[in-house]
């Protein structure tokens, strides 16, 4: 691709790495994610998805649940067991609440399950991207409560002394209810604050990362203290 008044090569939107082994579905997306500005690479396998991201290079991995040796879900818990931070968009053509609510449990930022528009997937990925160019990690900013320390310049949360481990956008969720102390926030606001979605996305998305937070960050997940439901309304944090 080139700038068309003086010839020279024009940047991608992004590097993106599509891990995904149906060939008709991959030949549709490189072609439309390419279309779109994107530079893209695919891979077929869970194996080499999981040595391609953990290269580095790319912006986002698109991640296919179901591929030969790992699957989406082993490549997803390795990742983030390794550190990575990389964000992870799950595709699935599972109809489970449950298997989406495990991708996101070990680490995915999003899932989307086939078939799906185009379009859609277009959306999510802006929508992460836009999330990661605001990492969490270049804020300022810390938080305590009860025995949990956050610095969000360094990224790192701890609870009684010990460093917890956090998915990228755990953290992000934690900052924002963060500054947002008292406040009632509505899972539509959560949804377009802090993953930039548009508030009519129907997502399970936060209940499923306001749950991470409760498993790792409270005595008694089933009776929160922090991170409370209001409900018909969404959550609010009390530090």
């Amino acid at each position: 691709m080139s700038d068309a008044g003086n010839g020279a090569p024009t940047q991608p939107r992004a590097r993106l790495l599509l891990a995904e082994d149906e060939p008709s579905l991959v030949t549709t997306l490189t072609d439309r994610l390419r279309a779109e500005g994107y530079a893209v690479e695919a891979v077929r396998d869970g194996e080499t998805a999981l040595l391609a991201a953990l290269a580095g290079g790319f912006d986002l991995l698109v991640l296919d649940v179901m591929m030969p040796g790992r699957d989406g879900f082993e490549v997803c818990r390795e990742l983030r067991r390794q550190g990575s931070g990389l964000p992870v968009l799950m595709l699935t053509a599972r109809t489970q609440v449950v298997d989406r609510v495990v991708g996101l449990k070990l680490g995915a930022d999003d899932y989307l399950t086939k078939p799906f528009e185009t379009v859609e997937l277009l959306a999510r990925i802006e929508a992460l991207l836009r999330r990661a160019g605001g990492a969490v990690g270049e804020t300022n900013g810390a938080v305590a409560f009860g025995d949990v320390q956050a610095d969000f310049r360094r990224g790192q949360v701890r609870r009684g002394g010990v460093e917890v481990a956090m998915a990228p956008r755990e953290l992000e969720l934690l900052q924002y209810f963060a500054t947002h102390p008292g406040e009632v926030l509505s899972r539509n606001q959560l949804l377009d604050e802090v993953w930039g979605y548009d508030s009519a996305v129907q997502s399970r998305t936060v209940d499923v990362h306001v749950a991470a937070l409760r498993q790792k960050l409270e005595t008694d997940a089933a009776h929160p203290r922090f991170f409370r439901t209001v409900h018909g309304r969404g959550y609010r944090f009390v530090p």
